[in-house]
């Protein structure tokens, strides 16, 4: 019988200054592995993401967004962003290390940290219709699919869902007309929908918001396309923002414009104009749909602070 990798606990502090220890990795971390890139914020300008679990089933992306982190991520690797899946009989078997090791506490896995969760539901080996029933022979762990794409086929005729969680990364669709190589919004709303109706969780990043002229009535639209088909289990949002490896390696740097502050996580939009977007929407949301479940992704304390929103709170994308 083959031996399974281990599963090597850290101790870690959380964004409310407890400490918890939690998985950091199985095996060699090639699978399964915390990001922790991310600093404990103390600062206003430190920017706030908690540590989540990866896991990384492949690597690479079909789609062409101008401002992808991929592009940075792996500009050294001969594949570049091209997808490269991973052999699934490995992933099983840390994933059954992870799954038998009941040391831990709940975990949502992030499948599309480093890839699009559905890249591969057109080919003869679906990533969906292997990972969602692995999940299915355990009740504890839950993993997260995160894509642009509408190739939900395989996921609709799913019996049993129970631990999968699907969030579609959705933008303003001029904004996605311009600078996402991507399928429509209007499709990607239409598979929520779809998932929706069959009793997915679903959630949706709203992310990057670009502040183009007209932005809230772009975004306004956006809101009232998602709320007109399902209702979001939470959403996430974003502004644009790029590490200089990433603009570096950009072949359309058309959007750098809107970059004007520095942080710890690359360039980002006037701390101004994104406390006026995310507080647009989040108010659009609450004042016509009574909707707040929302939460902030790499964003400053000093602009959760603004918001008036408590981010050792946070409910994001990647978290239970």
């Amino acid at each position: 019988m083959k031996r399974l990798p281990r599963v090597k606990y850290a101790e870690y502090t959380q964004l409310d200054g407890t400490k918890e220890y939690q998985v950091q990795r199985v095996g060699d971390g090639s699978i399964i592995k915390r990001f922790d890139k991310t600093a404990i914020p103390t600062s206003q300008t430190d920017v706030v993401c908690p540590h989540f679990l990866e896991l990384k089933w492949a690597y690479g992306c079909p789609f062409n967004c101008s401002w992808c982190f991929l592009k940075g991520t792996l500009r050294m690797l001969d594949t570049k962003t091209k997808p490269v899946v991973k052999e699934y009989c490995k992933i099983q078997n840390h994933l059954q290390s992870f799954f038998e090791n009941d040391g831990h506490s709940q975990e949502l896995l992030n499948s599309g940290e480093l890839a699009d969760s559905l890249m591969t539901e057109n080919t003869r080996t679906p990533f969906s219709k292997f990972i969602v029933p692995l999940f299915e022979q355990q009740e504890k762990h839950k993993v997260l699919l995160l894509t642009k794409s509408p190739s939900t086929k395989h996921l609709e005729k799913m019996k049993s869902h129970n631990q999968t969680i699907i969030s579609f990364s959705l933008n303003a669709p001029a904004v996605s007309k311009k600078w996402e190589m991507a399928p429509p919004v209007k499709k990607r709303i239409q598979a929520a929908k779809n998932l929706y109706r069959r009793g997915y969780d679903v959630r949706v990043r709203i992310d990057p918001i670009v502040p183009i002229k007209g932005w809230d009535k772009e975004y306004f639209k956006l809101v009232d396309s998602i709320f007109e088909n399902f209702i979001p289990e939470r959403i996430t949002f974003g502004s644009l923002r790029g590490l200089q490896s990433t603009i570096n390696n950009a072949s359309d740097k058309s959007w750098v414009e809107f970059l004007t502050e520095k942080s710890n996580w690359g360039k980002k939009i006037d701390f101004g104009i994104r406390h006026r977007l995310y507080r647009s929407i989040i108010n659009y949301l609450k004042d016509r749909y009574d909707f707040r479940r929302v939460a902030l992704c790499k964003e400053t304390i000093g602009m959760w602070d603004k918001l008036d929103m408590d981010y050792t709170k946070i409910q994001c994308n990647c978290l239970l």
